[in-house]
């Protein structure tokens, strides 16, 4: 303690914060090193800990690395018109000799959606959303295109989409979002959508089943079936099924469908057992909006299973997600009844930012595979709720420019 006291190394709180005099950089690979204003001498070990770390991941989105006239490394944050020497990823650097992370879950309530896709890198990757001009829809396409990927928001309203695609642009300019029509109520709408895709030659790597409705008074479509079936789950298995060429040639790919715990309290199966298809679009006689709601649910649920089942040996996986109970989006817009349900229950539930970092965590198998070129084929579930690389070593060079 003598000695630290001497050199100076014990008046700071943190065990990782620097002493005076010292200041943390980065090299261009992502090592962090250490540079002595004192001394004017750089080292890789923390004068501290003596720890080498390297910063994690890529930079966050909207941000570049470029070098100035003496060699030195800086960072343009194009977002906020800022430059800086500072890398912004020092605020998540990891040791050079990590533990092997638990494979049990990493994220809790608390976590942002940039935490859980911090250095992921989605260049190149092609991913269709439905129902993306709102709602968690909307925060997974933004999510997506913020981190590289080329996101096509498929929506039924192209003025609220057209706005949706604004947004993001505002968020990062290059980001590489687009909208086109797809209105799940008319199966022909969905077949020429799923011609105008496939007209533009485009890989498909991840496809999420999001649009949904609910709550609505019983209506049947132009293809006369009962429009909660067809919006939440046949539109959606009919696109699937359209578009099954292209994402077993993008393989790996993902298909990830919006399902709901709601699937449990209904039952599509009649007294003997076996399935009974006016239950799926029953008549008007017959009808309860909930009801219908989480038939189409389960559904969703069944179909994902079974895609899963017939796809993976292809690289295709299907996963389901939950995106969680207490949560307040503008899905009951449909009654007035429910409205009013969910306006007095508000206090109590998730806002939508907190909503799609639950709905992220259970993206993060399909954010992983994409990431690494690994197919995951045995791997499906119902998500709810309830490496970088170092050469020969950094031994005998030097940390960086002082």
């Amino acid at each position: 303690m003598a000695a630290l006291r001497y050199a100076g190394l014990d008046d700071t709180d943190s065990e990782d914060e620097l002493p005076p005099g010292w200041e943390e950089r980065t090299t261009k690979d992502g090592w962090v090193y250490y540079a002595n204003h004192t001394e004017e001498k750089t080292q890789w070990e923390h004068p501290k800990t003596g720890k080498r770390k390297r910063v994690a991941g890529d930079l966050p989105y909207g941000w570049e690395q470029e070098t100035d006239e003496n060699g030195q490394v800086f960072f343009v944050d194009h977002i906020n018109k800022r430059t800086t020497y500072l890398d912004p990823r020092l605020a998540f650097t990891v040791d050079d000799n990590p533990t092997k992370p638990t494979t049990r879950q990493r994220y809790d309530g608390s976590t942002t959606a940039m935490e859980i896709l911090q250095g992921r890198d989605f260049t190149g990757r092609v991913v269709l959303v439905t129902g993306a001009n709102s709602g968690i829809g909307f925060e997974t396409a933004k999510s997506f295109a913020l981190h590289g990927a080329h996101v096509i928001l498929a929506c039924r309203n192209m003025s609220r989409a057209s706005e949706a695609v604004s947004r993001i642009l505002e968020e990062w300019h290059k980001a590489k979002v687009e909208a086109m029509t797809l209105d799940l109520a008319v199966l022909r709408s969905v077949q020429h959508f799923a011609e105008a895709f496939k007209a533009k030659n485009m890989s498909l790597h991840v496809l999420v089943c999001n649009a949904g409705t609910f709550a609505l008074p019983w209506t049947l479509t132009k293809d006369g079936l009962e429009t909660t079936f067809q919006v939440n789950h046949l539109g959606h298995f009919y696109l699937v099924q359209l578009l099954q060429d292209v994402l077993c040639r993008s393989a790996p790919a993902r298909v990830i469908v919006v399902s709901s715990e709601s699937h449990r309290f209904t039952d599509i199966n009649d007294s003997s057992g076996k399935l009974d298809l006016s239950r799926l679009s029953p008549s008007q006689s017959d009808y309860w909006a909930m009801l219908a709601y989480n038939r189409s649910k389960l559904c969703n649920l069944l179909f994902s299973n079974e895609l899963h089942r017939r796809l993976s040996p292809r690289g295709v996986t299907s996963n389901a997600v939950h995106p969680g109970n207490m949560m307040f989006s503008s899905i009951h817009r449909n009654s007035w009844v429910y409205t009013l349900l969910f306006t007095l229950a508000r206090p109590f539930t998730k806002s939508m930012m907190l909503s799609i970092l639950i709905y992220e965590e259970a993206l993060e198998l399909t954010f992983l595979s994409l990431l690494t070129g690994l197919q995951a084929p045995g791997i499906h579930c119902l998500y709810s709720p309830c490496s970088a690389f170092r050469s020969s070593g950094t031994n005998g060079c030097r940390p960086g420019p002082y």
